[in-house]
Parts: C-alpha cells; structure tokens; sequence
C-alpha cells in the first residue's frame, strides 16, 4: 500500500529536499508552510505535493492537517531555525520550536497514535560541550534559546515515546548545507558572496570570525537518514554527522577556489562585530550510532557541498 508523509515547514531547506526523496519512493507528500512564504524551494514539485493549512501555534489546525493527510509519518521541520536571531525573538520562537512540538505530539496522540514521527532536532542542544566529539551520550549545554527550545522538543519526544508508545524518535542533525540554504547562514553568504564577485557585482565579502569551526555535511544526504530512522522497528535517537570539521576560513579557500578566483585575502573584510558572542566550543558529531543501525553514511564530501553551492549561486545570478 503506498504511504503517505505530513512535513512540517516543507518548503524549507530540508522539507524540500525530503519531500524530494519521499516522492522518489511512491509517497503520498504533504506539507505545511506558513502563509506567504517563500516557496521557490518547492516550486519544481509543487503539482506532485499536498499543501495543507496549520499552524504550530494552533493545536486544532494540526489536528484537522492529521485527518487531511492520513500520514504514516510526519517529520517535524517548523522551527525558528536561526540561533541568533532567537535572542531578538524569544516569546514567538519558543511557542514555535518547543511548544509547537508538543501540540503536534498530541495531534499525532488523538487522531493517529500508529503514526511515526521524525523530530529534527540539533547540535545546538550540545551548545558549550564537555568533549571535543558529540554522540547520543554527551550531555546537553545549550547555549542560545533556539537550543535551549530545541532541548525541549527532544525531551517531549522521548516522554511522548516512553509514556503513549508514540514511534518517535530524535535526529540530532550538527549543520548540514546546501543551494538551498537561506542566506542568513555563514556557508551561503559566503558561496552567494563569491558567486557575486564571479559575476562583477561585488568586490568584497563581510566576514566574522574565519577561525570558527563545524562539522558541515550535505542536507540531501541527512534527510536519508531521518527517513531511515522511521523505516525501523523501534524508534531511538541519533546523531547525524559527518565526523569532519572544518573553518570558515576553509569554506572561504574552497569556495574562491571553485569560482577560479586567486588570492582570495583580496576579497574579504573582517568585522569583528560579526563574531557570535559567546564563540561556542567546536561541536564534532560521532554518527558511528546511525552508520551501525541505520545503514547510513554522509556521502557528498565537504568540498563537493560547497562547489556545488557556488556553481548553483553563479547559475542563480546568471538567471537574474
């Protein structure tokens, strides 16, 4: 019988990419999206998906878009999902990012308890972390109230888990980019950045700190596992990492590299005003968990990603 899927935030980076993946395997696709926004991420699959009206601050809304998919799955993508910016939006990214996650948790209890659920969850729980490698045993520390909404939202799933028997299981996905990563992101503003220059069109790129490090990985590559880890028997939680990290500094090499631009020192500005105060500690995921019970491994390497993203940024300002 072919299955059907609910995405929360679907026309974002990673609902896009897994409503993607779904359609390739025969799936039903539906998806939330709030009104009015950007949905060019989805426009090539628009007529193959389902948009359905909710509202993760409005538990009925939820409830009607369970009895409108009828889902299988829902994988839980709706989230304030810049860190920093949650210090300006505290109240509203809270309702959202944490206790959005309850009232979909309690959606899936009254209409569909059979239903399995995906809630994306993050490296940002590990914030100022006690051990230069993360995995499912190190201890949470967030350090920003997105993480510490985050945190919530992966307590709520396991208690949802444990007491009602939901199959609900935690991706702790550490930053995973893409073409499709928003412009806010230091990866994209710099891959958009250098496209820019490419083009003539700008001469210099702002950066903060080029020192920072993380552990980058392909967001086609992790939505595999987020589908896989719906696909077993019982739900558990799992890192998803590549194990790797990397600079800005090395994102910056790479990319001016990939646009055949030399001598890349010329081309980029510091201001030290766009360092993130406080720098947290390096966060490195140990996804040895996910390779041994899911099967999975990133595939695409840190310098595919971030080739692939300028090439796909210099095509975009070609269009334009």
């Amino acid at each position: 019988m072919k299955k059907s899927a609910l995405i929360t935030g679907i026309s974002g980076q990673d609902g896009s990419y897994l409503a993607e993946y779904l359609l390739e395997k025969k799936y039903d696709v539906f998806g939330t999206a709030k009104p009015g926004s950007d949905k060019s991420r989805i426009a090539q699959i628009s007529d193959k998906i389902t948009i359905v009206e909710a509202d993760m601050s409005d538990e009925h809304s939820l409830v009607n878009a369970m009895r409108r998919a009828q889902p299988d799955e829902v994988y839980n993508f709706a989230a304030f999902s810049f860190p920093q910016s949650s210090w300006q939006e505290i109240i509203p990214m809270s309702d959202t990012t944490a206790l959005g996650i309850s009232r979909i948790l309690e959606a899936i209890r009254k209409t569909s308890p059979q239903t399995r659920y995906y809630q994306a969850s993050t490296s940002e729980l590990f914030g100022k972390a006690i051990t230069n490698i993360q995995n499912e045993n190190t201890p949470f520390r967030p350090r920003n109230p997105y993480g510490v909404a985050k945190l919530y939202g992966y307590w709520i799933t396991v208690n949802y888990r444990e007491r009602y028997g939901i199959h609900a299981s935690n991706g702790i996905a550490f930053n995973h980019e893409s073409p499709r990563r928003g412009m806010e992101y230091v990866t994209r503003k710099i891959t958009h950045g250098v496209a820019r220059i490419h083009r003539g069109i700008s001469k210099e790129i702002v950066l903060g700190n080029l020192d920072a490090r993380r552990d980058w990985g392909f967001a086609g590559d992790y939505v595999k596992a987020m589908w896989l880890m719906l696909q077993k028997k019982n739900p558990d939680d799992y890192v998803i990492a590549t194990g790797e990290t990397h600079s800005v500094k090395d994102v910056v090499e790479t990319a001016f590299e990939a646009a055949g631009i030399k001598n890349w020192e010329k081309y980029v500005k510091i201001d030290r005003s766009l360092v993130r105060p406080p720098e947290e500690h390096t966060l490195c995921g140990d996804s040895s968990k996910a390779k041994a019970g899911l099967g999975w491994k990133p595939e695409v390497s840190f310098r595919k990603l971030i080739t692939m993203m300028v090439e796909s940024d210099i095509q975009l300002l070609g269009k334009k």
